[in-house]
């Protein structure tokens, strides 16, 4: 084995669109985040880096578990074209819990609204769709061929993938529109607090990953404000279970955006 790092290694052989590969930073932060999954840290990654097939990325992860960088946990699946390296049992109880708890917040910014408002916590439709999706990741529990990516087809063209990938991702919060009338949103020049949690990895002396971004409208902070709390406090009594990540913070600051792209 080289002295490179393995995701530095598996980034570079496994994740190059045409010419162009992965610099060292970027296959650095890719690293931890999908390190973080790996811990629990969180249920999903989305990766968002470059134009890589869900192939290539289920490549990289291989790598990297042969390396025995990450556990056999991570599988890479593919929904309509987005790809998501996932932690398939965190996944599972974070889906089975949401259905039990409803424990995520969903907020409703359909267009035709004048300002975003607290939905139903779990509708019909989106039960549905998690219902639907917790089927398909425990059909694949125990299949054998673990080296090829979970690929989501038909079953997704109805879900709305900007509220599944909010619940995917670890959020508290996930956006919600009627995408059966418009994509568009009401956002638009509304204040939203972006709260953002990064980590130190020993490995990277100094460098600071981010492995959660999203954002809450301004207007809404008493009826978010316990959501949060909790959630900040889940995340930090996983954030001291391992050893391998440091320095957890949490931060908010505010935006105000003529358009927000869902």
């Amino acid at each position: 084995m080289s002295n490179e790092r393995p995701y530095t290694v598996a980034a570079r052989k496994c994740l190059s669109v045409g010419k162009k590969s992965i610099c060292g930073s970027l296959s650095t932060d890719l690293g931890a985040q999908v390190l973080a999954v790996d811990l629990g840290l969180k249920p999903a990654l989305l990766y968002d880096i470059n134009c890589a097939t869900a192939n290539q990325v289920q490549q990289y992860v291989c790598i990297l578990q042969s390396y025995r960088f990450v556990s056999k946990s991570l599988i890479t699946v593919d929904i309509l074209g987005s790809v998501l390296i996932v932690n398939q049992n965190m996944l599972i109880e974070h889906l089975k819990q949401l259905l039990l708890r409803s424990n995520v917040m969903v907020i409703d910014v359909c267009h035709t609204l004048e300002k975003p408002t607290i939905a139903e916590p779990l509708s019909r439709d989106l039960q549905s769709m998690l219902l639907d999706l917790l089927s398909i990741l425990q059909a694949c529990v125990h299949l054998p061929n673990a080296d090829t990516p979970l690929v989501v087809g038909e079953e997704a063209e109805k879900w709305n993938l900007c509220t599944l990938f909010g619940i995917l991702l670890g959020f508290p919060f996930t956006y919600w529109f009627d995408q059966s009338k418009s994509f568009e949103n009401c956002l638009a020049m509304i204040p939203l607090t972006v709260i953002k949690a990064s980590v130190s990895w020993q490995v990277e002396t100094g460098r600071a990953c981010c492995l959660y971004s999203f954002s809450i409208p301004a207007l809404l902070h008493k009826e978010t404000q316990a959501t949060l709390e909790n959630w900040s406090l889940g995340l930090k009594e996983k954030f001291q279970q391992q050893t391998v990540l440091s320095d957890l913070i949490i931060m908010q600051s505010n935006v105000t955006l003529p358009s927000v792209c869902l």
